[in-house]
């Protein structure tokens, strides 16, 4: 009997949460990668600085890696590419402007000579059994495509980020010729960008903001600060053209903000007017309303530009009575309470804030409940996966579908490390593969798991208190301590009483240690820490990290 062929999407990230975004697709024993993307840490990970995909499935099967297919430059779709090309060596295909953020990451991270190639929209590249064709499609970055895989199966589209502008500020209209005539010729699978779908109508056009930077750029009197995404390229754009049309001069503040337009620029995808750009030291000395500042902090990162500005820290800017600060962005869900704070700090220092879209100063990126209808509508396919998005985004946009037609059992609301399988027959679930969380802290990658999480979150919550003692290795007797060391727990100087109870309590313990013979170190210490744990819940009702120190003399 010959093999069955079947076709599998196996989502590692992107799913039930937003960012991290990695997709698997595989024919046979061949596969292809959709993005690879980072995602920002929750609170509860402390120290944490980004969390990345466990791509442990592809460096299981390696060879069987053809390519790693870009949809677009954001940190959710290329921010995993430096750890996961470190690992596997394999050709990347993305549009220029999206190549060129990938080098700038890969060379920070000291990572040369890579295989990759650009690509343009309805370009067609051949991988193995898989033919690959870029559409273009309307995001808040140049160059974002969308992909048709043609495979023996039939065709799997995924959108990448997208929203339908008919009035974009640069760049290619979304290709709806393409994607209307992939669905006359029969798409056997869609997965489609969840994320606005709990937002009713069409998402606004981006040049709408241009024309409010510009009202604010007339009516404000004294200097401008404007707050968006690094990688919002369009959004950069309006600022300078919008500046340079109310004759200010333009400083870029923040380091991702510095390196995307440098790059934008030397690509040809932002128009900067002559002499429009200058120097943060030049712009300080200007008079007020000759000078606009663009910075990074619209999310209220802690060492963000603009947080430090508000909280007066900044080495080179200081925020003055009068001046305007335009906040283009809306929070990512999380980020709520940190924008709000600055936002405050902001408004004490005497400034006027500018914020929230509906003062039309950020519109999103992402299509609402039209435009994904009119996706679903265009592509008309058998089966669906909506992704990229939190889980209740998922359950919303397999509703849509169901509205517009397409059978329940034919949409696959699934998890990370879901293995959605095709055949001639039909497609099922067909079991999981290992996918979560890989957490970077500083240089350490995966080093750091729920067991140190549990003990950070102990530290910062309790404290630490240490016990150091010596004992003598014949008479197993105590001749030095215990000391008392604390950190976190409690103010020393006001309970001094408690902490001398507490080495009478190790003295004790020790004492009776050495009358049963008890000597081995292990339950020395845990009989001390269990001591210790008891004796502080019942003064303090707090459970401090207890770490005893003992140390051997002859």
């Amino acid at each position: 009997m010959p093999k069955e062929h079947k076709i599998q999407i196996i989502p590692l990230g992107g799913l039930g949460e937003i960012g991290k975004n990695m997709t698997v697709i595989r024919y046979d024993n061949q596969m292809i990668v959709i993005d690879a993307g980072l995602a920002f840490p929750e609170d509860e990970m402390l120290g944490i600085d980004i969390v990345i995909p466990d791509y442990s499935y592809l460096l299981e099967h390696r060879d069987m890696v053809q390519g790693i297919l870009v949809t677009h430059g954001h940190e959710d779709h290329i921010g995993a590419l430096p750890y996961l090309l470190k690992d596997l060596d394999v050709p990347v295909f993305a549009t220029r402007l999206t190549l060129g953020l990938i080098q700038a990451k890969l060379k920070e991270a000291n990572i040369e000579n890579i295989n990759a190639t650009v690509v343009r929209p309805r370009d067609t590249i051949k991988l193995g059994n898989f033919k690959v064709e870029f559409i273009s499609v309307n995001h808040s970055i140049p160059d974002a495509v969308a992909l048709a895989i043609h495979t023996p199966l039939g065709t799997i589209v995924h959108t990448g980020d997208f929203k339908v502008d008919h009035t974009p500020v640069m760049g290619d209209r979304i290709d709806i010729h393409k994607f209307a005539e992939l669905g006359d010729k029969g798409v056997l699978c869609l997965m489609s960008d969840s994320t606005n779908v709990e937002r009713p109508g069409f998402t606004m056009s981006e040049r709408s903001v241009g024309y409010m930077f510009e009202d604010a750029f007339k009516a404000a009197k004294d200097r401008i600060i404007i707050a968006s995404f690094a990688t919002n390229v369009h959004r950069l754009q309006q600022v300078i053209t919008a500046a340079h049309k109310t004759n200010r001069k333009v400083a870029v503040v923040g380091r991702s903000m510095i390196n995307t337009i440098t790059i934008a620029a030397e690509l040809g995808y932002i128009e900067i007017p002559e002499g429009t750009l200058v120097d943060v030291d030049e712009i300080v000395n200007l008079p007020g309303s000759q000078a606009c500042i663009l910075t990074t902090g619209s999310q209220g990162e802690p060492m963000s530009a603009l947080t430090r500005m508000a909280m007066s820290d900044h080495r080179r800017i200081e925020i003055q009575p009068g001046d305007t600060v335009i906040i283009s962005a809306n929070p990512i869900p999380g980020n709520e309470k940190s924008v709000s704070r600055t936002i405050d700090l902001l408004f004490k220092l005497g400034a006027n804030v500018i914020y929230e879209s509906f003062q039309g100063m950020h519109v999103s990126g992402h299509g609402s409940q039209e435009e994904l209808k009119l996706m679903l509508n265009m592509v008309r396919p058998q089966y669906f996966i909506p992704v990229h998005g939190e889980y209740r985004m998922l359950i919303k946009h397999a509703r849509l579908a169901e509205q517009l037609g397409i059978a329940r059992e034919n949409t696959f609301v699934a998890d990370n490390g879901t293995i959605i399988e095709f055949t001639r027959h039909g497609a099922s679930i067909a079991g999981k593969v290992q996918a979560g969380k890989v957490l970077i802290d500083g240089l350490g990658v995966g080093d750091v798991g729920n067991i140190v999480l549990r003990d950070r979150k102990q530290l910062s919550q309790d404290g630490i208190l240490i016990v150091v003692m010596t004992i003598s290795r014949t008479t197993g007797a105590v001749v030095a301590g215990p000391d008392v060391v604390t950190r976190g727990f409690v103010y020393v100087r006001e309970s001094e009483t408690m902490l001398e109870e507490a080495k009478e309590k190790v003295r004790q313990t020790m004492a009776k240690l050495k009358e049963n013979n008890v000597t081995e170190w292990a339950v020395l210490k845990g009989q001390v820490r269990e001591t210790l744990s008891k004796h502080f819940y019942e003064k303090t009702r707090r459970r401090p990290m207890i770490l005893p120190i003992i140390q051997e003399v002859e």
